[in-house]
């Protein structure tokens, strides 16, 4: 028989475990990987198998077994999502509401400054021929000298629209940044890149009539053609020719932005979040929201990157964030350049980054998360409409006994289809931080 002391101590106990479960349950840690492009469709060529089903990835598979599976639509089904909104959208912002351009992101990301007014563009240098058509969008996919390039380009003066100063910088590989600073800009105008080879370079032009486009637009279109001036002649490009390469002689401009204004994430979700990435958007979007953005030497937001230091710094982040974003950007690449073998070989790669977190993670108490921001089918070069797969792996979750991660077994999952805005708020209940809805 239990005496009134005995009892209080007992309840004691109870009292003194419960409180523990919930510090516990309220340290527990998410790290979200986002494979960039990492869905794809099956190719008659490859035994209808997708880069994917082709791959050997072993942790991504075992992750799969013992967690929830199923597909995710970045924005809505059938929706071509870009990288900027999807990763908004997974990261929980609704692009409906808070949108407002990429450039913007990307020139954050690249660490420039961006001050109310100021109009931000994201820039490739090309290959134009005599008649401005292009030959090739990313000049080769340029990786050494952009800097160099980067600086004539920089020193541009617009007279023709007296008032704006333009800045540049030269970012991952052919991309780059370029900023207008001047009174009544506007982002709303047209883009001058367009799109595919073998077209004319576009003229920008004013999408709403106000006088504030026309005047932006006016700028960039001088923009670019002094562009052309100023590096056709540049010596690297001379070098690149007589190495048979193609020349980085023109810039072109696409997707202008202004700052967007976000909540920030730990307002959010409860979480401090931190970001590994080298790719300078998704650098932008954790930076507009309050995220420390991780710097790890040879991430490079490129083909190549150094996935060890990523997992490294994933480790040491998590020591301090209950919440760590890891992008990885080369699959993406791979598939705009159709190359079946080369996305292959980097989902393989990032397979091994996944791995390492897995294993140093402890997902006997905490959850990863693995999913893409958008379908790049090799078959297409260019993003399409199509689910992706989505993984979820923690101490509690129902396992879905899938052998092989794959477009197709993620149809077939346990966690059924959701939305990109789906996910964090399914993160943060897992995490034991989510806001009781009602009473």
């Amino acid at each position: 028989m239990l005496t009134i002391a005995s009892k209080a101590k007992r309840f004691n106990c109870i009292t003194v475990k419960w409180s523990l479960d919930v510090q516990q349950l309220a340290d527990k840690r998410a790290v979200l990987i986002i494979i960039d492009g990492m869905a794809d469709r099956p190719l008659i060529d490859h035994d209808y198998k997708t880069p994917l089903e082709f791959a050997n990835t072993p942790n991504m598979d075992r992750l799969a077994k013992g967690g929830l599976v199923g597909q995710l639509d970045p924005i809505s089904p059938g929706i071509r999502a870009g990288s900027d909104v999807a990763n908004l959208a997974l990261l929980g912002y609704d692009p409906a509401k808070y949108y407002t351009g990429r450039g913007a992101l990307e020139a954050l990301g690249a660490g420039m400054e961006l001050r109310p007014g100021d109009v931000a563009f994201r820039c490739n240098f090309a290959t134009v021929d005599d008649d401005f058509r292009v030959e090739d969008r990313r000049a080769g996919r340029i990786r050494k000298g952009a800097s160099k390039l980067a600086k004539v380009v920089d020193a541009i003066k617009i007279d023709g629209v007296p008032g704006i100063k333009t800045i540049f910088k030269a970012t991952v590989d052919h991309r780059a940044v370029l900023v207008l600073r001047g009174e009544k800009l506007s982002r709303m105008i047209s883009d001058t890149d367009p799109k595919e080879e073998g077209a004319k370079i576009a003229i920008s032009r004013g999408l709403d009539g106000s006088e504030e486009a026309k005047r932006t637009s006016a700028a960039v279109n001088e923009f670019v053609k002094r562009s052309h001036e100023a590096l056709r002649e540049h010596p690297l490009n001379q070098e690149r020719a007589n190495k048979g390469e193609k020349a980085a002689n023109i810039v072109l401009t696409r997707g202008a932005g202004t700052i967007p204004n976000l909540p920030s994430f730990k307002s959010m979700f409860d979480l401090r979040g931190c970001c590994i990435s080298g790719t300078p958007m998704v650098q932008g979007i954790a930076m507009a929201a309050g995220m420390e953005v991780v710097d790890v030497k040879g991430a490079t937001g490129g083909i190549k990157t150094d996935y060890e230091a990523k997992a490294k710094a994933v480790i040491e982040g998590s020591k301090d964030k209950n919440f760590v974003l890891v992008h990885v950007k080369a699959p993406d690449i791979a598939g705009h350049d159709g190359d079946f073998k080369g996305k292959v070989r980097t989902l393989e790669e990032a397979d091994g980054l996944v791995g390492h977190i897995i294993d140093e993670v402890d997902i006997g108490l905490n959850y990863v998360a693995l999913t893409a921001d958008h379908a790049t089918p090799v078959g297409y070069g260019a993003h399409t409409g199509d689910p992706v797969p989505i993984i979820i792996g923690g101490p509690d979750v129902p396992a879905s006994r899938v052998l092989k991660l794959s477009e197709a077994s993620a149809a077939r999952g346990n966690l059924g289809r959701i939305r990109g805005l789906d996910l964090m708020p399914i993160i943060t209940d897992l995490v034991g931080r989510s806001r009781l809805y009602g009473s």
